[in-house]
């Protein structure tokens, strides 16, 4: 195999050599996530209607069920890997213009369209350029501290881009977070550049394959396992949980909470409870990776993980306001520790040559998941309401857990 010298020595600090690459990553969420915080209240500034509100948050992510793979088919392919990631972070800067310039449908759905190629080549780029650099041994911490800039930056750009649209207008905090993406685009440009020059990558083409059939085929079944655990957890986060939680809130609370002389409303609660979900994550994808490069079994840890998230998932919507905290806290820190344990489980399954297309799998799965989440829920709702709902995802976490055991069992006798 061909040596890769894009890989960090042993020796270096992950923080420092993720910090560019997260740091981007981070900041290029600004658009997307400012249009999912306030659209769906300023969607007559962004000239469109309310019924198609709907349209243009979910598009970007079916769009990436299709360029996810081609993205990490190029990956594997192309000599310089580092362009497809700040290429994507430039298309990313430019999408967020387009936001802030859009005055009707027709250019808004074509930038959100071509926000999800570029978040498959951030993402997807990002994750595998991490892989390369991550010494074997470590693979699960550095997986972790970059999915905890993701995290970081969701939740970032929640808070800032709500604050920005009520200070300075839709279209202004649009623009103010175009400039920031940039900021991110630019450190990034110069971190590689630099690192570039210093380390000339000599990367193994031809062992990749040549068709993505051939690559489908070839897919073993822990691998699909892996794939599948992140597909079962964005469906529960990212789709059901983030599409219902107001409705939970409002089935707890009713008209809202009252603390003294202070009224804080639905709206409110659901957005501090989502925000809260997200740097709880935070928090659990960096320790859940460090723990399973010291345990050694990250299958152990992934299984773990998926039982608790399903139990925390099915006590969501229990009307009561410990029980609600309590499951907010395990569930999310489940999420974020099942996203860093199954990336980290895709780069201890593929060859190096292979980090591009298996990821784009990989992200190819949460991205259905989280599409298909609020469909579901939204389908079933008035036939089962949302105890029955919660039940369900829960039981569908731990039949994936049962999943990931055998692996886990495997891989111990191996041992």
């Amino acid at each position: 195999m061909t040596p890769d010298t894009t890989r960090a020595p042993h020796s270096a600090s992950p923080l420092w050599t993720i910090f560019p690459l997260g740091f981007a990553t981070a900041l290029s969420l600004m658009g997307d996530v400012t249009l999912y915080t306030v659209l769906p209240t300023r969607f007559a500034d962004a000239g469109i209607a309310l019924g198609i509100v709907g349209v243009i948050l979910s598009i970007n992510r079916l769009i990436r069920l299709i360029t996810n793979n081609a993205i990490g088919w190029f990956f594997d392919r192309l000599p310089n890997r580092r362009a497809i990631f700040l290429g994507s972070l430039a298309l990313g800067v430019v999408t967020t213009t387009m936001y802030a310039t859009s005055t009707d449908l027709p250019p808004l759905l074509l930038a959100r369209l071509l926000w999800g190629l570029a978040w498959s080549g951030i993402w997807v780029g990002g994750n595998a350029l991490v892989l390369e650099m991550a010494p074997e041994t470590e693979r699960g911490h550095w997986v972790g501290i970059f999915q905890m800039w993701f995290f970081f930056g969701s939740a970032i750009a929640s808070f800032l881009g709500g604050g920005l649209t009520d200070a300075v207008g839709y279209r202004g905090a649009l623009w103010i977070g175009a400039g920031i993406s940039a900021l991110g685009a630019l450190v990034a440009l110069i971190a590689l550049w630099w690192r570039r020059a210093e380390h000339r990558p000599r990367i193994a083409l031809a062992r990749a394959r040549g068709s993505l059939w051939a690559s489908v085929r070839a897919i073993s079944p822990a691998m699909w396992a892996a794939v599948a655990s992140q597909g079962v957890n964005r469906l529960a986060a990212a789709g059901i949980v983030s599409a219902t939680l107001g409705l939970i809130v409002q089935q707890t609370f009713g008209a809202g909470l009252q603390l003294g002389a202070f009224q804080i409303g639905i709206a409110s609660l659901s957005g501090a409870l989502l925000g809260s979900r997200t740097l709880i994550s935070l928090v659990g994808a960096p320790i859940a990776g460090r723990m399973s490069d010291r345990a050694g079994g990250r299958w152990k840890l992934l299984v773990l993980s998926l039982l608790v998230g399903g139990i925390g998932t099915a006590l969501l919507p229990a009307s009561h306001l410990g029980v609600l905290v309590f499951a907010t806290i395990v569930s999310a820190l489940a999420y974020g520790a099942t996203q860093a344990l199954s990336t980290a489980l895709v780069g201890d399954l593929s060859n190096k040559h292979e980090y591009g297309m298996n990821l784009g799998f990989y992200n190819t799965s949460g991205d259905l998941g989280s599409a298909i989440g609020p469909l579901v829920a939204y389908a079933f709702l008035p036939i089962t309401g949302l105890p029955a709902i919660y039940i369900g995802c829960g039981a569908v976490m731990l039949a994936m857990a049962a999943w990931a055991l055998k692996f886990h069992r495997h891989a111990e006798r191996e041992m």
